[in-house]
């Protein structure tokens, strides 16, 4: 039987969207998803994706920093495998389908296959991550950097918002965190990693295309800027005499805009905080704090930008008399998808007939971890108005079936790289 009549004959969409409804129900808040990392919700998240594992021929636990991971050997036991993942938390207030969609339809295939009893010459891993948008600890991709191998046990020191510590929430959660290597895959046990996402943003909905290969996921600069000039009675300081911090950010605000709108290759900048001080209506704002976030599809186009920005910054700072800190808060190199993978991957959605078009992912995924140790393929799938990190993301069970179809189909045809122990 074809991979496109499987999935047809599983009304495999059906079940996708049928389990993303479930799945979607359970948040620490009932009138908003929200199922954030280590949380009551993430461990009831999980136990229900054990059992969905379980269903689909897999065994399956609970890793050591709280991914969810299930095995569906191949025709040998013990052989190396193709990893297929995604994450289950959630930011807050979110939208039902950024992650959910990528585990949920891998376990779906997986499934798929032990319907008809068929074994693949690999074994095949599913790994829903347990923390990729870093909302409780402020630190992204602690699933999959754990499995990379990659995962810096400082911030087992960082507490949350209501002052716990990580290494305390793991604890309650049952895990251990003196045991997260345990974790750690190594390069040798997997032949490449595999990763289906909304799109999260509009291009395939104005291409009117269900699905796309992914060419890279862009690396991102953050940084925190702090301007400090002079706070003054908003009636009886000239105009020509001000040290005005906020007028001074709006400017640096504008710039970021421009100097992006005018890129023509990928360039993104945002602006997505910023508070002034004292705050008030009839006082000259004497402090303002912003952040910034540049991200491209490659890392000489992002620090070149960054590098641009930052000397317009610290001249306007010097024009209006501002004093200016400014510091690097994170930096996330672009992790290149790789070309044999990406290459299956049209293969597929040739087959699949449809058309193939590539893109870039300007938000970020677990793949950015898990290169480390495994190329990286990835699959996006429509989203309507390309919404995300809202409760309006939606994903048409027509488009759902379709990414289950095209997935099926790499997972079907997929042939390793024979050089996988070099370079990425």
């Amino acid at each position: 039987m074809g991979a496109a009549n499987a999935v047809q004959d599983a009304s495999l969409g059906k079940e996708i969207v049928r389990r993303i409804n479930e799945l979607c129900a359970i948040s620490e808040d009932p009138e908003k998803l929200t199922r954030i990392y280590l949380s009551k919700e993430l461990r009831k998240a999980a136990e229900l994706i054990l059992i969905w594992m379980r269903d689909a021929g897999m065994n399956a636990h609970l890793d050591a920093i709280g991914n969810v991971c299930g095995r569906y050997e191949g025709e040998r036991p013990g052989a190396p495998c193709l990893m297929l993942g995604s994450h289950y938390d959630t930011v807050r207030d979110a939208g039902k389908w950024d992650g959910p969609l990528g585990v949920i339809t891998a376990i779906s295939c997986v499934a798929d296959l032990n319907r008809r009893g068929k074994r693949l010459p690999f074994a095949i891993e599913v790994v829903g991550f347990a923390d990729e948008e870093g909302v409780r600890f402020a630190s992204t991709l602690l699933g999959s950097r754990a499995v990379a191998g990659t995962f810096d046990e400082s911030v087992l020191n960082t507490r949350d918002r209501d002052g716990v510590a990580m290494r305390d929430a793991l604890v309650t959660f049952g895990l251990d965190p003196d045991h997260i290597g345990a974790a750690a895959r190594a390069r040798r046990e997997l032949l490449a990693y595999l990763e289906l996402h909304i799109e999260q943003g509009p291009v395939l909905e104005a291409q009117n295309l269900p699905v796309g290969v992914v060419t890279a996921i862009a690396g991102a600069t953050r940084l925190a800027a702090r301007l400090t000039g002079m706070a003054g009675h908003a009636g009886t300081v000239p105009m020509a005499l001000r040290r005005d911090a906020l007028a001074g950010a709006a400017e640096c605000i504008g710039v970021i805009e421009e100097f992006c709108r005018t890129d023509a290759s990928g360039l993104v900048g945002t602006v997505g905080y910023i508070q002034a001080s004292p705050g008030a209506t009839n006082v000259i704002p004497g402090e303002v704090s912003f952040t910034i976030d540049m991200r491209a599809p490659t890392d000489m186009h992002r620090k070149r930008a960054v590098a641009d920005i930052v000397r317009q910054i610290e001249a306007i700072a010097r024009r209006r008399h501002l004093a200016l800190q400014l510091d690097v808060t994170h930096e996330n190199r672009t992790a290149p998808c790789a070309p044999w993978l990406k290459e299956q991957i049209a293969r597929a959605i040739a087959r699949e007939g449809l058309s193939v078009f590539e893109l870039p992912s300007g938000a970020g995924h677990d793949g950015m971890a898990m290169i480390d140790i495994a190329d990286v393929g990835m699959i996006f799938v429509r989203c309507r108005g390309g919404i995300s990190h809202h409760p309006d993301e939606h994903v048409e069970l027509a488009d759902a079936d379709s990414g289950a179809r095209v997935l099926l189909r790499v997972i079907e045809n997929f042939r390793p790289r024979d050089d996988r122990a070099g370079p990425n």
